[in-house]
């Protein structure tokens, strides 16, 4: 036995109108056309690969030994002094 949840959704009047027409037109109901979309909702977003952040590096020494033990705050003000504020 399957088990279904009873929910509501929040969806424009012309949208509303337009799933009604459809359901109508192929003999089904306005839910399983809701439950349709959503299947292939979340099978496009399983198919989705995963954001990756490329590695981005810059060669130099590191951090500049005037900044060594700099809180995050301090070496970002340094970055943006002079550009307004």
């Amino acid at each position: 036995m399957a088990n279904h949840m009873k929910t509501t959704i929040d969806i424009s009047d012309a949208l509303y109108k337009e799933a009604r027409r459809v359901a109508h037109d192929e003999h089904t109901t306005v839910k399983a056309l809701v439950e349709e979309g959503l299947r292939r909702a979340l099978t496009e977003h399983k198919h989705c690969d995963p954001f990756k952040l490329r590695k981005v590096t810059f060669k130099g020494k590191g951090l500049q030994p005037d900044f060594s033990g700099a809180s995050w705050e301090q070496i970002r003000g340094a970055a943006y002094e002079g550009r307004g504020g």
